[in-house]
């Protein structure tokens, strides 16, 4: 069964229809939270809070912003240090951005190049789920190289993201900087730990990749700047430009596809796969000389293995974008699209996947809206919380913990909460058995990725399913993802080589505008799924509809009381780090674990705890905090 909370059903024949089991909205969170135990638990938990706040030592420990990008995101925790846990904990994106109104009554190509400057990380990436969006709406299928073209400037742009949030940004919170404070027990364990993957790497211990990790002097840390540029070059010569792309439109990518620009790409594609190597290998040697120090650190950022994945990459052959048949070009994705609820492995169909998405604002600073749309363009029934009924409808109002505190909705899949990212898309390629590819296969228990050789050694990479995601296992599925990124950019450049010399250089096809229309563009950013939603009237955008990654992980409580990822995460997370007293406490293992889902990050970081404001550099933790 595909979906075990929404009604809707299948027939014999694959058709979705509607269980209608009484009066009333089939849809109604009402309904569904009266006649189901789902949150029943965290509801519970909460309603205990203030009880458990009254007999313990607990204290507010606050941190606004929480991270190294964008200042749009602030962390309100309840924590008892006595106990080391987390009692409770919100996640607050205080900042409204509105690019669904601003795209409202403009022509629809605008929402390629306005949606591109919604992340200056990431910009390729909504460009492109923005043109995939427009083809279904406008039934245009683009030639085989403009696909192979977009692949590869995914490939890197992507290749970009991961080495920036390893070494920039996630990176240094497992530095020498930050252990030897917070953990000093570990520091002086790393200095006598032999790394294993020595003869890969280049770095004889532990302690030596920390150093390495040190912001702004750590060589690993200057060498991954080098290597974003690297990335970013490539991205700019299959994209026109970087970030930002100015190429990419319906039916096409609007580059010169000559011989002499997939030369340029393949001298970085071998510096870059070279790379990966590395990085695999020395991640692999932080994570296991933390679970073996200390094997609580397993449950740091712990969560239930519910992974979502839309997929992405192509097939230049079977792509056609159209919704009809979304689930066929979908399967032949080289990252499979699917949903893992508990473990279990629900579906790898893009039109399931479409119809079990709704969006909550019950805990956030928006207003409800009435649905337009009872079915999706194949009949099926469409939730009115689905994206293509979502307006955004904002509602300021004062910030209250127990009601609205954000600015970000609760995205679900079958009203599960969903984390999405590398993990995601490595553990559902993995299980799904879909994936042909001549340098990654899918192998019991995960992937193999054959690394050929460049000036380093060929090197066959194992990536191996955990037990369950937690912060270490998402840093260690995107050091693996940099070197997946790096085969399927490698992949499509030797696809551009073949079109090119069978003289297939066909980048565009034309396309008429219709006046009514709608579409979805599904793809994945580094941070994991990106869906675009879009109703055209009278050639103008009537709605248009965004969920990014850090939408779904970054989500507050829903109707149903259950956390949103970075919450629950953070509220599974033991305090393992080593204080004497309370205003030593510097939260390393609540910041770990909030950034192992690579939220958009701020450029400083200021931690309120007990009356104190901590003002820090953007490349540190608070672990140096002056009174």
């Amino acid at each position: 069964m595909c979906f075990k909370n929404l009604p809707i059903e299948f027939d014999a024949h694959g058709h979705a229809y509607l269980r209608e089991d009484g009066e009333g909205d089939p849809f109604s969170t009402a309904a569904g939270l009266a006649s189901s135990s789902r949150g029943a638990d965290w509801r519970n938990r909460e309603d205990a809070l203030e009880e458990i706040v009254r007999n313990t030592h607990a204290r507010e420990f606050n941190i606004d912003p929480v991270t190294r990008v964008a200042g749009a995101l602030a962390f309100h925790t309840t924590i008892d240090l006595q106990e080391r846990r987390v009692l409770d904990a919100r996640t607050e994106a205080s900042l409204f951005r509105g690019y669904e109104l601003i795209l409202k009554q403009r022509d629809p190509l605008d929402a390629i190049h306005i949606s591109s400057r919604a992340c200056g990380v990431c910009g390729g990436v909504h460009a492109i789920t923005a043109s995939l969006a427009l083809e279904m709406a406008y039934d245009v299928r683009p030639p085989p190289l403009a696909v192979i073209t977009r692949g590869l400037g995914e490939g890197a742009e992507l290749i970009y993201d991961h080495s920036l949030h390893l070494f920039l940004l996630a990176g240094p919170d497992y530095s020498e900087a930050a252990v030897s404070k917070t953990t000093p027990s570990l520091w002086r364990r790393a200095q006598q730990t032999a790394a294993a993957g020595e003869s890969v790497h280049g770095m004889k211990t532990v302690a030596e990749i920390m150093t390495g990790l040190n912001p702004l002097r750590g060589h690993l840390y200057l060498e991954a700047l080098q290597i974003t540029r690297a990335a970013r070059e490539m991205a700019t010569f299959t994209l026109g430009k970087y970030p930002h792309p100015s190429t990419i439109y319906p039916g096409g990518v609007g580059i010169e596809p000559t011989m002499d620009t997939f030369n340029q790409v393949l001298g970085r594609i071998n510096r870059l796969i070279d790379y990966s190597k590395k990085v695999a290998k020395l991640w692999d040697d932080l994570v296991e000389f933390f679970y073996e120090a200390q094997p609580e650190y397993r449950k740091v950022g712990e969560m239930p293995a519910n992974l979502m994945s839309t997929g992405m990459w192509d097939d230049p052959e079977r792509y056609d974008g159209s919704y009809a048949r979304c689930s066929e070009w979908g399967e032949r994705r080289l990252a499979t699209p699917g949903v893992i609820v508990n473990g279990e492995l629900r579906t790898t169909r893009l039109a399931d996947i479409n119809l079990g998405i709704e969006e909550f604002v019950d805990h956030t600073y928006y207003g409800e809206w009435e649905a337009a749309l009872k079915t999706d363009p194949l009949g099926a029934p469409l939730s009115p919380y689905h994206p293509w009924n979502k307006q955004t409808i904002p509602r300021p109002a004062k910030r209250n913990w127990k009601e609205r505190y954000t600015w970000a909705t609760a995205p679900r899949w079958d009203r599960e909460v969903m984390e999405t990212g590398p993990l995601a898309r490595q553990w559902i390629s993995a299980v799904a058995g879909k994936l042909q590819n001549e340098f990654i296969r899918a192998a019991p228990g995960g992937l193999e990725m054959d690394l050929p050789k460049f000036q380093s050694q060929a090197l066959r990479l194992s990536w191996r399913i955990p037990e369950r995601p937690n912060a270490l296992e998402r840093n260690r599925a995107r050091a693996y993802h940099i070197a997946y990124c790096g085969l399927m950019a490698l992949t499509y450049l030797l696809k551009a080589f073949d079109y090119v010399r069978r003289g297939d250089t066909r980048m565009s096809t034309p396309y008429t505008a219709p006046d009514q229309a709608i579409g979805a563009g599904f793809w994945e950013a580094g941070r994991g799924t990106l869906t675009h939603h879009v109703i055209v009237e009278r050639k103008k955008v009537a709605n248009y509809q965004i969920i990014t990654p850090s939408t779904w992980m970054a989500s507050p409580r829903d109707p149903f009381g259950v956390p949103g990822p970075y919450e629950m995460a953070v509220m599974n997370t033991p305090l393992l780090e080593e204080f004497n007293k309370p205003e030593d406490f510097t939260g390393i293992d609540i910041l770990r674990t909030i950034r192992s889902f690579d939220p958009c990050m701020p450029c400083a970081v200021h931690l309120y705890a007990g009356g104190r404001v901590w003002h820090r550099d953007a490349t540190t933790c608070a672990c140096g905090a002056e009174d």
